[in-house]
């Protein structure tokens, strides 16, 4: 079969690091496991290096290292602990491919080192290209290094472009399901619950991202990456909510042509296609048949109800470090919302007032985007105590 692809996972005990994982032992013979990390997981940490035997792993809370290298001592595992370590450890020569799902901010600085380093990135969290999009797509040609989509969309899109080379795009097409609330209106969305916005009726996903499918800000974020990995422009990027979650995004081209990729919605598919580029391997979970499906719909999203995706094209039209604001902002509405501290309906007032309050800049960098990060989730938690 030949050498096989040896892949660090960022964030390994989260939702697509764990399917990512399921992934790996589907092929144990195309892929190896070389680094694992994790934040404060550390028991499943420990369960998935045991088992995947890893040449490294890292526990960024540096206050469980103790308990992650007692557990692996008797094996041969490197334990680290720190942030430090996890910006370092991407650039280990021994690393093929750097999956990256880590959960909102954080991961924008490790994608950074690791194209920096030569990998080649699967990406799975959107906020490093909302955040920083333009410093890491230039580090990603710089180095002639390789961001490959792991989000199902931008997977999608990334299929239907495969062979068409420099054919013009008219349109890209990103499809929402319109999460738990579809359908509801401002009065109705009201008093809903955490709960009730966790209950996302098609994926399995982490609670970070369902609030955001929940908010539509998923596909506004989404709009966002769309812009940087593709080079289309906002305006000629649309969202159409698609309830069954079978097309998961299209490209419109000149000449009239519309491709989509369908398929069930299983992140396992787009990580498998990131990994295995630009081979398609064996899948063995349920396909798609079109017989299981009487009637595939399609509708305009209610911006009005929900605002998130008006405010992420606002946010890109402002251009600089505004999109890194709105992200922010987002981040910490959606916890306090987690926490019961505000309202459903309070998250797009949290991040409009930030993105009002907060200074633009033309210019980004690593420190600029560091800096308006601390600073907008410094205001948006200010605008939350006076809303709480």
């Amino acid at each position: 079969m030949g050498i096989k692809k040896r892949i660090a996972i960022l964030g390994s005990t989260g939702s697509i690091g764990r399917q990512t994982l399921a992934v790996v032992e589907n092929h144990r013979e195309r892929f190896s496991v070389e680094v694992l990390t994790a934040q404060n997981n550390a028991d499943l940490l420990i369960e998935q290096a045991v088992k995947f035997q890893p040449n490294a792993v890292v526990i960024t809370n540096e206050a469980l290292y103790g308990k992650v290298q007692e557990a692996l001592n008797k094996f041969d595992i490197k334990v680290f602990a720190g942030r430090r370590s996890l910006l370092d450890i991407v650039s280990m020569s021994s690393i093929d491919m750097v999956v990256v799902a880590l959960v909102g901010f954080a991961g924008l600085e490790p994608t950074y080192n690791a194209l920096d380093a030569g990998k080649v990135v699967a990406l799975a969290n959107k906020e490093t290209l909302v955040a920083g999009g333009e410093i890491i797509m230039q580090k990603a040609l710089e180095k002639k290094s390789c961001v490959l989509p792991v989000d199902s969309e931008h997977s999608a899109i990334f299929q239907c472009l495969v062979g068409e080379h420099d054919n013009e795009i008219e349109l890209l097409t990103l499809t929402a399901s319109g999460g738990p609330f579809l359908g509801k209106n401002k009065k109705e969305l009201s008093a809903v619950s955490p709960a009730q916005a966790l209950k996302h009726p098609n994926w399995s996903m982490g609670n970070k991202v369902t609030i955001d499918s929940a908010t539509l800000m998923n596909k506004g974020l989404e709009m966002i990456e769309a812009h940087w990995l593709f080079g289309v422009v906002p305006s000629k990027i649309q969202v159409i909510v698609h309830p069954q979650s079978i097309v998961h995004s299209l490209v419109h081209f000149s000449d009239g042509a519309v491709k989509a990729q369908m398929g069930l919605p299983d992140m396992k598919l787009p990580i498998q296609y990131a990994l295995s580029f630009p081979q398609r391997l064996s899948m063995p979970y349920p396909h798609f048949t079109f017989a299981d499906y009487g009637q595939l719909d399609f509708l305009a999203p209610d911006t009005e109800t929900f605002e998130c995706l008006g405010i992420a094209y606002e946010a890109i039209a402002r251009g600089g470090n505004m999109p890194c604001v709105m992200n922010a902002a987002n981040e910490e509405a959606v916890w306090a919302f987690l926490q019961e501290k505000i309202k459903f309906l309070d998250i797009p007032v949290v991040i409009k007032k930030t993105m009002d309050t907060v200074s633009r800049d033309k210019s980004v960098s690593l420190d600029i985007l560091a800096e308006t990060d601390d600073c907008a989730r410094i205001k948006a938690k200010e605008i939350i105590e006076t809303i709480n």
